[in-house]
């Protein structure tokens, strides 16, 4: 009996991963761009269909809209499991699905954002410690060198050991969101190095 539970639980752990992994495919930034008349961000700009972009190829309407969906995307999945009392461990594993959807979303050819505000949505529900500690983080970072990706690269590769405090079980899958993370602002960190890097408000990628 035991054994049909645990297989039961496991079944449901990962029908949710799938749920999550789709979720995170639809895009959110390509979507709010169609609705509002604006061209599709993969194609101007930085490339990149995320908030910062959308902010400089559409204004802050945009950029709102497409910021609150895509914390949305991390939130959901994750709370539903925090309802269903799965463990912190599982959790972790269905934020990484979800994450790794709006990275690589099925929907839209695989080519999708570079997740921070998706994983900020995961970090929250899986310990609102973490996530004040990476938002205070990227603030101040943002308000003193106004690079959003310097600012999300520094404040994630924190993420694991202030999560490791506050939620151990969770470490495994969040270190490697947060690798990914950084991975897919290599574009970011060489323009960094080269000084080219766009600073938020110089005109209208990282979020």
């Amino acid at each position: 009996m035991s054994h049909l539970l645990e297989t039961t639980s496991l079944l449901m752990i990962l029908l949710i991963c799938c749920s999550a992994y789709l979720l995170g495919s639809v895009s959110t930034a390509i979507l709010v761009c169609r609705s509002l008349g604006y061209p599709d961000p993969r194609s101007k700009g930085s490339h990149n269909p995320g908030t910062t972009n959308v902010f400089r190829l559409a204004g802050k309407t945009a950029a709102t809209l497409t910021l609150i969906g895509d914390i949305a995307k991390g939130v959901i999945p994750v709370f539903i499991g925090l309802l269903l009392e799965i463990k912190h461990l599982y959790l972790g594993l269905i934020g990484l699905c979800v994450f790794l959807g709006h990275l690589y979303p099925l929907f839209f050819r695989l080519k999708g954002g570079k997740g921070v505000a998706t994983a900020l949505g995961v970090i929250h529900v899986l310990s609102w410690q973490t996530g004040l500690c990476l938002d205070v983080a990227w603030l101040l970072l943002l308000m003193v060198f106004r690079y959003s990706s310097l600012a999300a690269v520094i404040s994630w590769s924190t993420a694991p050991f202030i999560l490791f405090y506050f939620a151990p079980e969770s470490v495994g899958p969040i270190t490697l969101l947060s690798a990914l993370l950084i991975y897919r602002h290599k574009t970011n960190i060489k323009n960094l190095i080269n000084g080219t890097e766009k600073k938020m408000g110089a005109s209208k990628s990282s979020i």
